[in-house]
């Protein structure tokens, strides 16, 4: 009757692209944009705040994608001790005209690169074209990623690289952070990955003071980062914040910001903007929208180069769904993976 594709993270490795990532998301969040995306409302669930959780985010892509599906992960920090990965999933891939399953992937390696490509993609349409001085804040999994999105689109030199927990995990990643990147950007033009000046901070006031863009990629649940030590102009992606309570920065710069997010409904409820919303710090129609408007040009980004600007991400399924659709396609025309008939 049909056939199931299964993938593991061996083979998505082998086909995926981040170049190609990066086009596939700034795509996703184009066709929610337009109407031919849509996502269902998120499932999570903490199994002890700060240190396991898990979420479902669905949805459906129309027009010549044509499928909808879901992702789950789970998130258990302390997977690290037991020589385990902390991130783990699955992605399940229907196709939208029949309803028959198409693939079954595992889904720690496209959440990676989709998560990274979606803070490249912010920082293309949102951040100052001239923006050199890059303060990434975490040194988890995700950081690399970030780093990488953000290497892939703009032309940052410096990056100042800040442990909220412990200075010298900002020392090991900045040491091994080269080479990780060549490897992430095989397909891409890694030059300048190559150029890069990578310093860990102490001082984070002074390291947010000198930044053009900030990264924060953490799971903090209080502010990293306050209001009056921002200077005009810098552009924050705010990645970390999933799932209600978690919060990396100061509600206040929200008041002073222009805020975009890629999907309304679900940042409001477990985003970086639910607590300035909740404080009454901002109203609804104080965020200016969701970064897809922003693509198409139906929204201004950045209106001049004094504006602070922000970007709530909290990741849509529309990001995971049109990756595993390209990569089933591949894996399709190379024969790879294993093939189920049902």
């Amino acid at each position: 009757m049909g056939k199931l594709r299964v993938l593991n993270d061996e083979v998505i490795r082998e086909l995926l692209d981040f170049r190609r990532v990066l086009s596939l998301v700034e795509q996703a969040y184009s066709l929610k944009s337009s109407g031919e995306g849509s996502v269902f409302p998120l499932i999570v669930h903490d199994f002890e705040p700060e240190k396991a959780d898990m979420d479902i985010k669905s949805g459906y892509l129309k027009g010549d994608i044509n499928v909808f599906g879901l992702k789950l992960v789970s998130w258990f920090g302390d997977n690290v001790k037991r020589n385990l990965p902390a991130l783990n999933g699955t992605i399940m891939v229907f196709d939208g005209e029949t309803g028959l399953p198409l693939g079954l992937l595992t889904a720690s390696y496209i959440t990676c690169l989709r998560t990274g490509a979606a803070g490249g993609v912010a920082i293309k349409h949102l951040a100052r074209q001239d923006s050199e001085r890059l303060l990434l804040i975490g040194t988890g999994h995700q950081a690399l990623y970030q780093l990488a999105g953000a290497v892939a689109v703009s032309k940052v030199r410096k990056v100042m690289v800040y442990d909220p927990l412990d200075y010298q995990s900002s020392v090991s990643f900045c040491r091994g952070a080269e080479s990780r990147l060549d490897t992430i950007l095989a397909f891409h033009d890694s030059a300048q990955a190559s150029q890069l000046q990578l310093e860990p901070v102490r001082d984070i006031e002074r390291a947010v003071g000198q930044a053009d863009i900030i990264v924060t990629v953490t799971p903090s649940r209080k502010p990293l980062i306050k209001r009056e030590w921002l200077q005009r102009g810098t552009h924050l992606n705010c990645i970390g914040s999933d799932m209600e309570g978690k919060q990396e920065i100061d509600e206040a710069i929200f008041s002073i910001a222009r805020i975009f997010v890629d999907d309304l409904s679900q940042a409001i409820k477990v985003g970086e903007v639910e607590i300035p919303l909740k404080k009454g710090v901002i109203e609804l129609e104080d965020i200016v929208g969701e970064i897809g408007d922003v693509i198409l040009g139906k929204l201004p980004g950045r209106t001049s180069d004094e504006d602070i600007t922000v970007f709530d991400s909290t990741g849509i399924a529309l990001q995971d769904l049109v990756t595993a659709k390209h990569v089933l396609e591949l894996a399709e025309e190379k024969q790879l993976g294993t093939v189920i008939d049902y």
